[in-house]
């Protein structure tokens, strides 16, 4: 009967700590995101050192569009003209994000947000863990990246 407390006691306790995302929290979502990790419900990981690709949000009033950047050792991306547009969507508790484009339609779910970390889970229940990304200046150049 211990043990059964025992095991309650944490599932309580991590289900309690899950972060309740508001829609205050959505802003945070704009800007550079860096996949480190990728979890795959075997319980298999997946850690990214290195990145060729980021992810780019630009949401305002829970719409916007998500695009693929390539960062330049001068602090600078480049893009080309694909990107996915997104709309937020809250329903029972959860946030979700739903992507369109010309060829597919499809939604990932929100789990966290903050200033520095992402998480999101897809349909496949792989999660994506994000930090967030800023331009990379390795020239030494002396000039600002935007």
């Amino acid at each position: 009967m211990k043990n059964v407390l025992i095991v309650l006691f944490v599932c309580l306790s991590l289900v309690s700590c899950q972060q309740k995302i508001t829609p205050a929290d959505i802003e945070k979502l704009n800007g550079y995101w860096e996949i480190e990790k990728v979890s795959f419900e075997e319980g298999d990981d997946k850690e990214y050192k290195m990145n060729e690709n980021f992810d780019y949000f630009k949401i305002a009033d829970n719409k916007g569009i998500r695009r693929k950047v390539r960062p330049q050792f001068n602090g600078t991306f480049l893009f080309n003209e694909d990107f996915e547009n997104v709309k937020v969507r809250f329903e029972n508790e959860h946030v979700y994000l739903d992507y369109s484009t010309a060829y597919a339609n499809w939604t990932e779910e929100l789990v966290e947000i903050s200033d520095e970390n992402m998480v999101i889970k897809n349909d496949q229940n792989k999660e994506y863990e994000y930090k967030k990304a800023g331009p990379i200046n390795l020239l030494g150049d002396g000039k600002e990246t935007k």
